[in-house]
């Protein structure tokens, strides 16, 4: 089972989504603002896919940060991340609950 992360208004999102029900693929979707993950699965997605990876700097969020996030490890990201998640690049894709991949330049390798 796939899940994805992300807001159903995102132009990304949308297309992923899309993408899975074309393909037949069964999937869950999470909205981020109505239900952010925990603290546990976010250390799992920043150890999988990296921090950097995972930052959405084309957000208001991002640009709202000071120059101190260019300093930031992985930890302090973590932190970011959960403190506001429209700082995370959608959509956040799983596979059976582990992290296959952020963001939806290309389908995933299945």
């Amino acid at each position: 089972m796939f899940e994805l992360y992300g807001i159903p208004t995102c132009g990304t999102v949308k297309k992923a989504l899309a993408w899975f029900a074309e393909q037949g693929l069964p999937h869950r979707f999470h909205d981020l603002r109505s239900t952010p993950p925990t603290p546990a699965q976010l250390q799992t997605w920043v150890a999988a896919l990296g921090a950097r990876a995972m930052r959405n700097t084309s957000g208001g969020s991002f640009r709202a940060l000071g120059p101190e996030k260019d300093a930031w490890d992985d930890a302090a990201w973590t932190q970011a991340f959960l403190a506001d998640p429209m700082l995370i690049r959608r959509p956040v894709i799983l596979r059976d609950g582990a992290p296959l991949q952020v963001g939806f330049t290309q389908p995933p390798s299945l």
